[in-house]
Parts: structure tokens; sequence; C-alpha cells
């Protein structure tokens, strides 16, 4: 479900770069992008062919909807989920066993040391409170746990006009996937109504520049780029003036990957911030980390790293559609203190979904009830 905070200028002028067709109520992402113009061509790390129809899409039941999100969620369902429900199933009483059970499992699914012992500390406190009185009940506060930690940190990207270009700058270490997320982004942007730029700041890659030209074109959206091996704290710098100058909402500047633990890389970035700063000193407003769920833990030591260097101020996790290893998302939320913004699913547009804990919680369990 788009959630996109949207506070725009009052003007009767439309942005430089039509957006295809504006939604300003929160709704399926698969709503959404069915309006937009060839939204549905754009899929994958390429956005070259897809064989998907745009076609009115109807309602979806809340059932319906965390059902479809369970079938993304692949192998981190069933190491979570279904493993939870499989150990609850059929138990009639709570006893220590069934307790070192769930911790287990919270374990294999990469949810964390810290963080499951948290979870299970709440979990054993209820039931010496008498307010858990067999599994059933176990199993509904498990899922409340699960909630718990994430909905600290459940906050929505606020895009605000009145920074016009609302730079997002988004890092992250190799692979991770910064440029898909960046040209899926830009189109769900786009059909909430806000105009869009994109700063190709990756430019040790000849592939991301390129890559990031073709979501350009396909999305009708100017792509601010330079040679391959340009400075780029001097692209960005060019994309925010060019954001200003056009009267762009929402530049998303593209870095190049880099290992959390190259200190002269890091510096790099430092500069990409300080450089911005003097055009906006408010910029960048915000920080988005793109992070890989199928590195499991290791993403924890990526997002101090980068917190530190730059200021991290949302999450994107992506591949989460083909790992067992999603559990680390409650550590990330847990242990870091930091919203997480989007979610990545599959290779479809729509398949980047903004984050909601109850939603994930819910698609996790849906096909497991105890």
């Amino acid at each position: 479900m788009l959630k996109f905070i949207k506070r725009r200028k009052a003007s009767s002028e439309s942005p430089n770069n039509e957006p295809v067709t504006e939604s300003g109520e929160a709704g399926n992402a698969a709503v959404i992008v069915a309006k937009t113009e060839a939204a549905t061509q754009s899929q994958g790390t390429a956005p070259a062919n897809s064989d998907a129809q745009a076609s009115p899409s109807e309602p979806v039941s809340e059932a319906g909807f965390f059902r479809k999100l369970a079938s993304k969620l692949g192998k981190t369902g069933s190491a979570l989920g279904d493993g939870l429900g499989q150990i609850l199933l059929g138990k009639k009483e709570i006893d220590d066993e069934l307790l070192e059970d769930i911790e287990t499992q919270l374990l294999i699914a990469d949810v964390g040391v810290d963080t499951t012992q948290k979870i299970i500390t709440a979990l054993a406190n209820a039931i010496e409170r008498d307010a858990l009185i067999d599994p059933a009940a176990l199993y509904k506060q498990l899922k409340i746990e699960l909630k718990k930690v994430l909905g600290a940190q459940d906050r929505e990207l606020t895009i605000d006009a009145n920074r016009a270009p609302f730079v997002v700058l988004v890092v992250g270490v190799n692979g991770a996937g910064k440029t898909t997320t960046i040209g899926k982004l830009a189109k769900q942007l786009q059909g909430n109504g806000f105009s869009v730029a994109l700063a190709a700041g990756d430019t040790f890659r000849a592939a991301a520049v390129e890559q990031l030209q073709v979501w350009g074109e396909r999305n009708k959206v100017e792509v601010i780029a330079q040679h391959t091996g340009a400075d780029s704290a001097s692209v960005i710098f060019d994309g925010l003036q060019a954001g200003k100058a056009r009267n762009i909402d929402v530049l998303l500047a593209d870095t190049a990957g880099r290992l959390h633990n190259k200190e002269h890389l890091m510096e790099e970035l430092k500069k990409v911030v300080r450089v911005m700063k003097k055009i906006d000193a408010s910029a960048p407003h915000e920080v988005l980390l793109v992070l890989d769920a199928t590195t499991g833990q290791n993403a924890i030591a990526q997002a101090k790293t980068f917190q530190q260097a730059v200021g991290v101020t949302g999450i994107a996790v992506t591949k989460l559609d083909g790992t067992a290893k999603g559990g680390v998302v409650f550590a990330i939320s847990d242990q870091l203190g930091l919203p997480i913004r989007f979610i990545g699913v599959g290779e479809k547009i729509e398949d980047l979904r903004p984050f909601d804990a109850n939603e994930f919680v819910e698609a996790l369990f849906d096909s497991a009830n105890p």
C-alpha cells in the first residue's frame, strides 16, 4: 500500500516532467501502477521488457492482500511464520520446551540474538502473569510482540515539497539494489503526483549510468549524468542545481556501491553530502540506505557504518522474496532505531512496497494458523 505523505505547494502549474496519473490517496500498489502509463511495462534491473498488461484493479480484501504479500515473502514466511505455526500447532500447553523451540525458530530466521531474547523475555513475562493460558494465546501474543519490534520504527517517507527539490540520497554496498530501487521509486512517486529527476552518481560503473538512463527514458524522467569515472559529488551537485532550476519536487541521487569497511570510500560519500549543502544546507532530506536481506546479520554492521558516516534516515530492505533470512528486518528495526521505508519482494515496480509493520507480520503468518 502506497503511503507517501504529500505536502505540495499551492500552485496551478503542472510539474515540468508531467507525472503519469496522480493518486492522492494511499492504496494498493497494484492499483496505482495500473493507472500509470507503461508502469507495468517496467520490471527487473533493466526495465526494458515485460508481458504484464495494465488493467483496472478490483479492490483487494485485507486477507487477500496479506496472502498476496505472503506469496512474495516465500522463504522468510516458511522460516518464520510457517515454522512458528508448526511449533505451536497441536500443542496443548505452554512449557519451557515450547519457548525454546520458538527461540530457535526466530534465530533460524535471522531475527538476531538480542532481538530474539527481547521477544522471548516479553513472552515469558506474559506467561508468568497468567496472561497466556494456552499455545493459541501464545501464538497471538507472539505476533503482537513482533509488531511491537517493528512498529516503533514504522514511519512512512514524507516528501516535503516546500524543500523542492526534496533530495533522497540512496546509499549502500555493491549489489544491494540501489539503482533498481531508485527506478521503481521514481515511477511510484510519479504515480503519486510528484515530478522527479535522477542523478547518476554511481560513476564507477558505466552499466549503472546506463541502467538509470533506461529507467529515465521509460518514465520520461530527466537523468543528470556525466562520463564514467566523473566525480560523483559533481554529478549530484549538477542534479541539485537542475532540480532547483526546473522546480522538480524530488531528486533521487544514486551513488556508487561501497564496502562499509573501506574508510576512504565512506569519506567520498561524506564529500557528496558536503557538496550538496553548498546549494541547500538542509540537503539531503532523506538518506535512504538499501540493504540486501540475503546478507542477514551483516546488514546490521553495514547500517551502523553508513549511519555514522552520513546519518541514515531510512532503510529499504531488498530481495526479501529470495531469502530465508528476512527476519533480519526485525533486528534492523530493533537495533538501529531507523525506520524501514520500503521492502523489495520481487522484480516488478509494485514489488517495491512501502513498509507497514502490521501488514508484514500478518503476511508472514498468513498461512499458519494454529
